[in-house]
């Protein structure tokens, strides 16, 4: 009996310090997860627009470098896409190449988000041929009847007897709704477009195809690509930095963040580094108009 008695109290003592052990994990876990009170979410969820995307992957990747603590995502999916996760609250900023829309903002408050606006950077949006196209120059009308399909031949506008292969964005492209604003009006995109997700596609199926046509913003212009000047009353414009800032080239607009009104810290601290001295430098450095 006092064998046995001595054995259960072993057992006990075990069974007391694997409680304890699983105790003390679990408590480790809870404060590392910031369960305790203790603010440990240094996460940055970045959405949206695709002609802004190389601009904050750089701008972030700077950023992370001198914050070591705070950690940036950052995706495209378009200017649709980000500002709707916004609204739905699974991101913390949203870009957009576009302005926001007076039916986002009210579906944003409806969900407890009220929408800032930043405006980063200018950009002007490119209109590219393939660099074998001897097309220099467009007016803003023979561009829409491109994209509406009354012209059709390259041989219509100066070029070569070839049929005109339109490459446009998708709906959830801020740079599409932009372009169908500013070119388009009220006339109807042609039915036979080829439609792209993404902005680097754009330049992909350009680069390709040497009857394609296609807009993106002027950031992404390479040496693969012809960019065409649009003439505004006899004079021709190009879509540089001064013309850009000015507005002289016609197809100019801001890019812009969006976030909540009360926005995480962390979040608005990058945004006040993108428009330092340094954050518009790399605007610059990326191709992108500055803004201060």
């Amino acid at each position: 009996m006092k064998k046995q008695g001595l054995q259960n109290i072993k057992n006990a003592n075990k069974s007391f310090a694997s409680v304890t052990i699983l105790a003390a994990l679990i408590l480790i876990s809870l404060i590392g997860a910031g369960c305790l009170g203790q603010e440990t979410d240094n996460n940055v969820v970045v959405s949206g627009s695709t002609s802004i995307l190389p601009l904050a992957q750089s701008l972030s990747e700077k950023y992370m470098e001198i914050h070591n603590e705070t950690v940036i995502s950052v995706k495209g999916g378009g200017s649709g896409t980000g500002i709707a996760e916004l609204i739905d609250g699974s991101n913390d900023i949203a870009m957009a190449s576009r302005k926001i829309k007076d039916t986002e903002v009210t579906n944003a408050q409806a969900n407890g988000i009220n929408p800032v606006e930043h405006m980063i950077a200018k950009d002007g949006i490119a209109v590219i041929v393939h660099p074998a196209n001897p097309v220099k120059n467009l007016t803003l009308e023979q561009l829409q009847k491109i994209y509406s399909g009354e012209i059709r031949n390259w041989s219509e506008v100066g070029g070569n007897d070839e049929e005109i292969a339109a490459i446009a964005r998708d709906s959830s492209s801020g740079t599409q709704e932009f372009f169908t604003e500013a070119v388009m009006g009220d006339v109807e995109l042609r039915s036979d477009l080829i439609t792209q997700s993404a902005t680097g596609a754009v330049t992909q199926e350009v680069m390709q195809n040497q009857k394609a046509i296609g807009f993106i913003n002027a950031a992404y212009q390479n040496a693969n690509l012809k960019t065409i000047g649009l003439d505004v009353n006899g004079t021709v414009f190009m879509p540089t930095e001064e013309n850009v800032l000015s507005e002289k080239y016609p197809l100019s607009r801001g890019l812009y963040l969006y976030t909540d009104a009360n926005v995480k810290e962390q979040a608005d601290e990058f945004i006040q580094y993108i428009f330092s001295t340094e954050g518009q430098k790399i605007v610059r450095e990326m191709g992108y108009t500055a803004v201060q």
